[in-house]
């Protein structure tokens, strides 16, 4: 059962070993991603380096459920824009506030941003640091 949502900034803390990755590592049995946010990481391991082969290894270890960015999350997303856009938040931000949002579960993030739109979303947001 999904227990809350994770972005891409909580599990590259994780893959990173950076602050905060500890406590993804506690909830990512329970945890769901959207796609849209699954593209973040990939992008961002590639930039480190890491080979596709690679960081295809790396997160199917890691089994987390992934959950299509389909027309409904596009529209979520979308609709949260002008609650959002004061805090800067991306539309890969949005699409996992629209996915914790429809599963009615918290947002996991180490975007302190997020902090400042919870309520304006009705999403419970828990900050990795």
């Amino acid at each position: 059962m999904t227990a809350l949502v994770i972005d891409a900034s909580a599990l590259l803390a994780l893959l990173r070993g950076e602050r905060g990755g500890d406590r993804v590592a506690e909830v990512l049995a329970d945890a769901a991603m959207a796609t849209v946010n699954l593209s973040e990481v990939v992008a961002a391991l590639t930039r480190d380096g890491i080979a596709e082969d690679e960081t295809r290894a790396i997160l199917a270890e890691l089994a987390i459920e992934t959950v299509a960015f389909d027309a409904d999350l596009a529209f979520a997303s979308g609709l949260m824009l002008a609650l959002t856009k004061p805090a800067g938040l991306s539309l890969a931000d949005r699409a996992c506030l629209a996915l914790a949002q429809r599963l009615r579960v918290k947002a996991m993030t180490a975007d302190r941003a997020w902090a400042q739109i919870a309520d304006a979303v009705s999403v419970e947001v828990e900050l990795i640091r």
